[in-house]
């Protein structure tokens, strides 16, 4: 789902026959002028999508930026102004800012944690533990915070965890099956696999035919042996159980990337409102 259908979809779901509170109480020619004020210290996101918010609503709304997606930002700081038809501006503010403030607090808290990774070349990746059709929107703000994207979703990336191995009947089984699967489906896609112990590991690297290795649940001491043993033949991937204040040492066993469910799945909304001037 793209973002223009993704809020045209919100808008439906909020307005549905008309915002008839700003319709009852409000002239229909009436004009105001409004800022978004910050009320909270963190790293701003979604003024792009703000933007087409009130655009979609009224293409004469006057939108004016003042911060930019990505910036520190401190309690009191303005960072957009609007102005307008005030119904039209009235029946936009709440979706915009439902959309900034989710964004918003996914950037902060992924910055917080690629800060942990200062000086190091382990990458903060994302994950698919998302709000359903909400997933483009937060993996931006994901990027926004300075981590990246893991896959988008099932299509673009094969992901064999393990129940997809238990289920095949084992790691080789799950591999030769997957590269059988991608040639009759003439696809070109990378190939990661979930490990949970040593013996798994071996196994993998015994059968190769992967671009990825995910090393779950293990502890630091147990991912630096691994990534020593894997010795860069592939990418690893860190998951499970790390928390932002171990995940500095995880990064420093080697590991390429670690995934962070809790980005998405797990946020408080940067706070902020639209308050007419």
């Amino acid at each position: 789902m793209t973002i223009d259908e993704i809020i045209e979809k919100a808008l439906s779901e909020d307005i549905g026959d008309g915002d008839h509170t700003s319709l009852s109480t409000i002239p229909k020619d009436a004009k105001g002028k409004a800022e978004l004020l910050i009320k909270e210290d963190g790293i701003l996101a979604g003024i792009k999508i703000a933007e087409k918010v009130f655009k979609k609503v009224d293409e004469n709304i006057a939108f004016k930026a003042l911060l930019d997606d990505g910036a520190k930002v401190k309690k009191g700081d303005i960072a957009f102004v609007v102005e307008g038809n005030s119904i039209s501006l009235l029946s936009a503010e709440r979706l915009a800012l439902n959309f900034m403030q989710r964004m918003s607090g996914i950037a902060t808290a992924t910055r917080k944690i690629v800060d942990k990774l200062d000086g190091l070349n382990t990458k903060v990746l994302d994950t698919r533990k998302t709000t359903p059709n909400l997933r483009v929107i937060e993996k931006e703000a994901v990027v926004i915070g300075g981590g990246e994207n893991h896959r988008m979703g099932l299509f673009d990336m094969i992901m064999i965890k393990d129940n997809h191995v238990d289920f095949a009947g084992g790691i080789a089984k799950a591999i030769e099956s997957t590269k059988k699967y991608l040639k009759e489906k003439n696809k070109d896609l990378k190939i990661e696999i979930e490990v949970r112990n040593f013996d798994e590991l071996n196994e993998v690297l015994k059968t190769g035919n992967v671009d990825r290795i995910m090393l779950d649940n293990f502890s630091v001491i147990e991912m630096k042996k691994a990534i020593e043993i894997i010795d860069g033949r592939y990418k690893t991937e860190a998951s499970g159980g790390i928390t932002i204040d171990t995940i500095r040492e995880y990064a420093e066993t080697g590991v390429d990337y670690i995934s962070v469910g809790a980005l998405t799945h797990h946020i408080k909304s940067l706070d902020m409102s639209l308050k007419a001037v």
